[in-house]
């Protein structure tokens, strides 16, 4: 296996599984809202916090903007994961996470997405859309 194959499939398997982890979490899947290592625990929880990254929004867009936010998270997860769409999942993964680093550091400050690595997340993301943009590059030879 070549360096470009392992590290193109612990880019897709680190970013599919962040995004599943925080959907899983969402639904309350990791534990209940308070419990340990639990960000949210469930739809309410995260709809609020959905609302205060974005409290510069009307209320009643806040649910929506977390549906779109998770079909998305779903969505590029399973696509990172089977290989399909590679390098847009991986520009799709950069921006949706940029987004989200940026809303946390306009509304919570620059620590929190530092906290979380989500500046590490689009990084991870641009690397992997670099590695997808050369043919060959992950494939094993």
């Amino acid at each position: 296996m070549t360096l470009n194959l392992f590290t193109g499939w612990t880019l897709r398997i680190s970013l599919a599984a962040a995004f599943l982890s925080a959907v899983a979490d969402r639904f309350g899947l990791w534990g209940p809202p308070g419990a340990p290592n639990v960000a949210w625990g469930d739809w309410a929880s995260f709809v609020a916090y959905t609302g205060t990254l974005n409290a510069f929004l009307p209320a009643s867009l806040y649910a929506p903007l977390g549906w779109i936010a998770t079909i998305a998270e779903i969505v590029l997860a399973v696509w990172l994961l089977v290989g399909v769409k590679l390098r847009w999942a991986a520009l799709g993964s950069a921006a949706l996470l940029l987004v989200f680093a940026l809303s946390m550091t306009v509304t919570l400050g620059i620590k929190a997405p530092l906290n979380y690595s989500v500046f590490t997340g689009v990084a991870a993301a641009l690397s992997l859309v670099c590695l997808a943009a050369r043919p060959g590059n992950l494939q094993a030879r």
